[in-house]
């Protein structure tokens, strides 16, 4: 029975294979893409200095809390959305729980940046420090876990369309 359901999947496997044109498409528009983002980290690198020279260091907000309770409700569509796909074995639930990491990681750094100075800092370092961020992290790790089980051209097929 093993042996069936093996070479079923192996069959499977061959038949799912790209065809050249699949793994051309693949590598320019990971080249593109990978073109683009150094652009946009070199271009990054002269507006942050600007920034950090020319920006106050204190700044009047005038809808903080429209601010904080509309990342949070964010921060709920995020985390909600992960579960919801999670629960319904969505592969979307990949980019839902990386967004919903990432998200995690700026609350952090947003509510300990902002309480710094203060005698909230250290409530909000120990937020970051016990719950967002290895919420966080453990939701990287387990996309990351995901990825690598996905299907994805080989490196030699990608070095045989390069030759």
């Amino acid at each position: 029975m093993n042996d069936a359901i093996d070479a079923d999947t192996l069959n499977r496997a061959e038949e799912a294979a790209p065809t050249p044109d699949v793994l051309e498409r693949v590598r320019r528009n990971r080249r593109h893409t990978l073109e683009l983002l150094t652009v946009c980290a070199v271009g990054l690198v002269p507006w942050t200095v600007l920034l950090a020279m020319t920006l106050p260091s204190g700044y009047e907000v005038h809808q903080w809390r429209l601010t904080w309770v509309g990342f949070d409700i964010l921060l709920v569509v995020a985390m909600a959305s992960t579960a919801l796909l999670g629960w319904r074995r969505n592969r979307a639930v990949i980019l839902a729980a990386l967004t919903t990491s990432v998200l995690l990681i700026c609350d952090a750094w947003f509510d300990v940046s902002l309480a710094f100075g203060t005698s909230e800092v250290w409530w909000s370092a120990a937020l970051a420090l016990f719950v967002e961020l290895p919420l966080a992290f453990y939701l990287i790790r387990r996309v990351m876990g995901m990825i690598s089980l996905a299907h994805w051209p080989s490196v030699e097929a990608d070095t045989r369309l390069t030759e």
